[in-house]
């Protein structure tokens, strides 16, 4: 998982740096050539993207590096952590839900992937099998027991 997430990063980055350096100049360019800039709104969207790639792609390059130094031996073994699956038992609605507790990057809570940082990845966060956890999240309280825990280390 950690691979494939700097990988992810890197051609996320690699596209972004592309587009910077040789599709918006391009674009920019020849939007120049039609004439008045002022009311180009050719110019202008192409300037605006420009200006949402750059900060993109700062944000990009920082995670990359703040994620290339965490240091996965660290991650419990026996506790939830990033790259952890879980399966867990809602006490109220009594029904089953998995999650992967992922980077920001990579959640996407339709598909049961959600980001550590998020309500519910805070609150798993070093429980284990058995523990019964109070996570209040935007819908209201909600109380789930740890059914199943299959971490980083085994995923590999």
């Amino acid at each position: 998982m950690p691979a494939k997430i700097l990988l992810k990063l890197e051609e996320q980055i690699k596209a972004l740096e592309y587009e910077l350096h040789n599709e918006l100049p391009r674009e920019i360019k020849r939007a120049r050539e039609h004439g008045d800039l002022s009311e180009n709104a050719e110019y202008h969207a192409a300037k605006e993207r420009q200006g949402i790639v750059h900060a993109r792609l700062t944000l990009l390059k920082k995670r990359l590096a703040e994620f290339s130094m965490l240091d996965f031996s660290k991650i419990p073994r026996d506790a939830v952590g990033l790259g952890s699956s879980v399966a867990l038992y809602d006490t109220k609605t009594e029904n089953e839900i998995s999650y992967r507790l992922v980077t920001s990057e990579e959640a996407d809570a339709t598909n049961g992937a959600i980001s550590t940082t998020s309500p519910i990845g805070r609150g798993l966060l070093n429980k284990q099998v058995g523990d019964v956890v109070q996570i209040r999240t935007p819908a209201g309280l909600k109380e789930y027991e740890i059914l199943r825990l299959k971490t980083i280390h085994e995923e590999e």
